[in-house]
């Protein structure tokens, strides 16, 4: 399998957690440019399966192998240049409350880049523009709401222009309308920038939004895989449920 195709491969991942197996034989290739959402009741390990791409965390078993770079094997620096191919939005957004919304942008830009601070700046407001944000670039992230809260974090994020966007729960705590706002702001980065997207919800009519493909995690396995209209035809019962859901469980 080619890097361009699948840029996330997982191979036979298992971790453990004491006597708790979080991921048991985990295998997927996520394709290049779509948006694979990852679904399951809570404590199947969706959240840590971000971890492992990212490279937060290693696996027990198996080869976690991100942009044609086997993370399981990398030395820690190697693993550093890969992860600044990812972007993370955590599902609390996790701004930096001192910081003003613009430098919480600007923060990965300087820490990774030797670019001159007005270029830094005009990178960091380019980025709240595209999402929407660009008249809050002086704001504290306490004068901002639930939502504008994501937005800023998926700039930040977004700040240099990763090919991966890992992303963690992104309607948690916000109304319908402004969940809806957020999933049509990962549709249009996904589409105008060709940005390959891991999302965790458990938020149905989002995963249906957002999702190119669906995987189902049940007790550490992938339970089912397809497209939306295929989950919806699975004989399942925690699927037939979790799909019949506005919430997901």
């Amino acid at each position: 399998m080619s890097q361009g195709t699948h840029p996330i491969q997982l191979e036979h991942v298992s971790k453990r957690f004491g006597s708790f197996r979080v991921l048991d034989d985990i295998s997927l290739d996520l394709p290049k440019g779509e948006a694979t959402v990852v679904l399951g009741r809570s404590g199947t390990g969706k959240s840590v399966l971000l971890k492992h791409i990212v490279g937060l965390m290693s696996p027990d078993s198996g080869r976690v192998v991100v942009q044609g770079q086997e993370l399981t094997v990398l030395p820690a620096a190697d693993v550093a240049l890969v992860r600044r191919q990812i972007g993370f939005l955590f599902q609390n957004a996790a701004l930096f409350d001192s910081m003003s919304v613009g430098e919480n942008v600007e923060f990965p830009i300087r820490r990774h880049t030797q670019l001159s601070d007005r270029s830094v700046r005009a990178q960091a407001r380019e980025k709240l523009a595209l999402v929407g944000l660009e008249q809050d670039y002086d704001k504290l992230p306490g004068a901002l709401s639930g939502g504008m809260r994501k937005r800023a974090g998926l700039a930040r994020a977004m700040a240099l222009d990763p090919a991966i966007l890992l992303v963690d729960e992104p309607s948690a705590g916000l109304d319908p309308i402004t969940s809806e706002e957020i999933d049509d702001l990962l549709i249009r980065v996904k589409k105008e920038l060709g940005t390959t997207q891991v999302v965790v919800t458990h938020n149905i009519p989002s995963a249906r939004r957002i999702g190119d493909t669906l995987v189902f995690l049940h007790k550490g396995r992938v339970l089912v895989r397809g497209t939306a209209a295929e989950l919806e035809r699975s004989k399942h019962t925690i699927v037939e449920q979790f799909m019949s859901s506005e919430a997901g469980g």
